[in-house]
């Protein structure tokens, strides 16, 4: 349960008067491992803060906080210099604000890096014709190209992999799905600003064939027989894409069993999913 620090402190100075005066704190959370959380929300002078901010660091060390995490919205964006001549690094941002922490403890640096991997999907989505989902993109690497690939995009914040891929496929071709499993997954990097990258291949059933293609992003799209799909030189060049290819092939005339997703409750309370062979599983 968190804890709030106390607003104020007492702090000796040697006034002229020889009075003990009260020096104000920053208001914070305590977090569940030993530090800080700074909830910026109100304008504040860069001097009053920088002040402020000192005292009340002084005052975490002798309470034995570990770290100090300062979240500064834009509107705020005066914190930010002082903030760091006291000793604050980057961790991450996002449209609205920037997070900032200071591991202010003599122990080991234990503070978690920011999220080191992007994730995306592919979408695998066949009719039954035995035709796979293909787009042209207008951006890219593949602009121009002539390449047919299949439906992508990146999974958004809070967003699970299975409705990420639904939800890639409507908007770029205006086919509706139903997802069915992961079939395959790589992994990259320094693909995206020196992050890392997963992508999952994810099977999809249409339920929906006439493609209503997004002009913003996509070129062409069509459906295409997967044995052309697969036999694009392009796709043959290149091992993730020839792979991704066979195990599609591999899918529709073999015995493969993907990743299908399973709802779960987690410690505390969330629902996620978990994703396995459930065809294996349910023969134990």
């Amino acid at each position: 349960m968190s804890t709030s620090t106390s607003a104020l402190a007492i702090e000796k100075q040697m006034a002229p008067e020889n009075e003990i005066q009260q020096v104000e704190l920053l208001n914070g959370v305590e977090d569940l491992h030993g530090g800080i959380i700074l909830d910026m929300e109100k304008p504040m002078d860069s001097e009053v803060f920088a002040s402020l901010l000192r005292a009340s660091i002084s005052q975490w060390k002798q309470q034995g906080r570990r770290a100090v995490w300062i979240k500064l919205p834009i509107e705020l964006v005066n914190l930010v210099e002082p903030t760091v001549k006291e000793g604050f690094r980057y961790h991450h941002a996002e449209p609205d604000y920037l997070m900032v922490v200071n591991w202010i403890s003599s122990s080991s640096n234990t503070l978690p890096e920011n999220a080191s991997h992007r994730v995306g999907v592919g979408a695998f989505v066949m009719n039954d014709k035995r035709e796979v989902l293909v787009v042209q993109e207008k951006n890219g690497k593949f602009k121009g190209s002539g390449v047919w690939k299949f439906p992508t995009g990146v999974v958004s914040e809070g967003e699970d992999i299975s409705m990420a891929a639904i939800r890639e496929v409507k908007e770029e071709t205006g086919i509706d799905t139903e997802f069915v499993e992961i079939l395959a997954f790589r992994q990259s990097h320094k693909s995206f600003f020196k992050k890392s990258d997963l992508l999952f291949v994810c099977m999809l059933r249409a339920h929906s064939f006439d493609i209503q293609k997004q002009d913003v992003e996509i070129e062409a799209a069509q459906w295409m027989s997967l044995d052309d799909y697969a036999a694009q030189p392009f796709i043959q060049k290149h091992d993730a894409f020839s792979s991704v290819a066979k195990v599609c092939l591999t899918k529709l005339e073999k015995e493969y069993a993907g990743f299908s997703p399973i709802p779960t409750t987690t410690a505390s309370g969330k629902t996620s999913y978990l994703y396995f062979n459930t065809r294996d599983f349910n023969k134990l």
